[in-house]
């Protein structure tokens, strides 16, 4: 019997397997798919180096107005997808390996709740643990329209055999957005289509807008408070049926609306364990309704993200095998968005102020970085504070342009610590870089 056995090896149940072994006790982990997860394997890793690769074409053109002259730039999709790939391979590789160091049992192989301490694996072998570990993430979810088969989900793009002319996408959350950069920074036709009235639900209005108008500005056609009703094959690929008698034509149509906690064929209903809205339901101390069975990350569908799934997998451990009772904190997590341009977030937007009741001041610019002056480069920068007026406390921080993730990283261990604004006003400036507004906002 293990003491602890993890269903799921992304990137949270590997944290918690790693730390658990590496205390002395019994660990076992079952993965169906590759190790490393969502974000290793088809998520955040090989979407940052597709991120990489599509923004030399900004470069090479920003490059004229610097004086370069770079003739015969050609992009090749499959040297990518190979140099990808391998990435992707190497890092699998790194964490089997730390796995297997920190002396965790590596089942390959589906796994399913067979009793209360029982898990049983695709061979029909049958594991017993003290403790069992729910970590198997999310995935997509696609809309509901004739031809849907038709469509390719954001996992499916990693396995693209050749770049898109035409590209249709179907979304416009975090995923939708970078894609739709990507594809265009590639040199396809791109089309972003969603049923809303601007792009990046949940985000301040001022991200969403300068994100969107920057977009458009590199060519990506935006098309809102439309719905695709139907997908169809044509001679020139695939139709679009919109809601509003438009059709339009492409390579591929990806649907990227949103995701959904991966409970499929668990036997999370034989034990008993509570759903919420399709989500394992746990409590302060990541516990479901069933003693000995905890569940972390994308399944629990609180914050989905991956250096929350990691932390959730530390506080687990901590909990569970440390003697040490902790709450894992989902305050004050910092966001980013690799569009062109990119989004760095953090605390509360202008309108979850509002709607907290919270008397607030709000700093705010908008300007023509120094690198863009040269190149001709229309993108902007934008930043952000939300302030409380009575303690001149942050509440938020949001950043669109060059750097913005970067930036923003640095930043929110300021508000994390209760930083004033006072303590950026006190802060010298570094000149010249855009990161000076953040102390010099008036």
């Amino acid at each position: 019997m293990y003491d602890l056995f993890v269903i799921g090896a992304g990137s949270g149940g590997v944290r918690a397997a790693r730390l658990a072994a590496s205390q002395g006790f019994s660990v076992g982990i079952a993965e169906s798919s590759r190790v490393g997860g969502t974000c290793v394997i088809r998520g955040c890793v090989p979407k940052k180096l597709m991120v990489y690769a599509a923004e030399f074409s900004q470069y090479f053109n920003d490059s004229k107005g610097y004086g370069w002259d770079i003739k015969d730039a050609h992009f090749d999709w499959q040297q990518m997808v190979v140099a990808r790939n391998k990435e992707v391979d190497r890092l699998e590789e790194a964490y089997k390996k730390n796995l297997k160091n920190s002396g965790v049992e590596i089942h390959e192989s589906f796994a399913k709740f067979k009793g209360l301490n029982e898990v049983e694996l695709g061979n029909n072998k049958v594991i017993k643990a003290k403790h069992i570990l729910i970590a198997t993430g999310g995935r997509p979810k696609k809309p509901e329209f004739q031809g849907v088969q038709l469509t390719k989900s954001s996992d499916d793009i990693f396995m693209m055999k050749n770049l898109p002319e035409k590209i249709v996408i179907y979304g416009a959350g975090y995923i939708a957005c970078e894609f739709a950069s990507i594809f265009k920074g590639l040199g396809s036709d791109v089309t972003l289509i969603y049923r809303g009235e601007n792009l990046l639900r949940g985000f301040d209005n001022d991200i969403s807008s300068l994100v969107r108008q920057g977009l458009e500005e590199k060519g990506i056609n935006v098309i809102l408070d439309t719905v695709i009703e139907g997908v169809t094959k044509c001679s020139e690929g695939l139709s679009v049926a919109l809601s509003d008698k438009r059709k339009l034509f492409a390579n591929e149509v990806v649907c990227a609306t949103g995701r959904k906690p991966n409970i499929e064929n668990l036997g999370l209903e034989k034990l008993g364990v509570n759903l919420e809205k399709d989500a394992v339901l746990v409590d302060d101390y990541q516990r479901t309704n069933i003693s000995n069975v905890y569940a972390i990350g994308d399944v629990t569908d609180r914050l989905n993200l991956t250096p929350v799934a990691i932390r959730d997998g530390i506080a687990f451990v901590d909990t569970v095998f440390n003697n040490k009772p902790t709450v894992p904190d989902h305050h004050l997590v910092p966001k980013a968005v690799f569009t062109k341009p990119e989004v760095g977030t953090v605390g509360l937007s202008e309108i979850e102020a509002e709607k907290k009741g919270t008397i607030f001041a709000v700093y705010k610019t908008e300007f023509k970085p120094m690198k863009n002056q040269l190149s001709g480069n229309p993108q902007k920068t934008l930043m952000k504070m939300i302030v409380e007026k009575e303690s001149d406390k942050i509440l938020g921080v949001h950043i669109v342009g060059d750097g913005a993730a970067e930036m923003i990283q640095i930043v929110a261990v300021a508000v994390k610590m209760g930083a004033t604004k006072s303590d950026f006003d006190a802060t010298c400036a570094v000149h010249p870089t855009a990161a000076e507004e953040l102390v010099t906002l008036n």
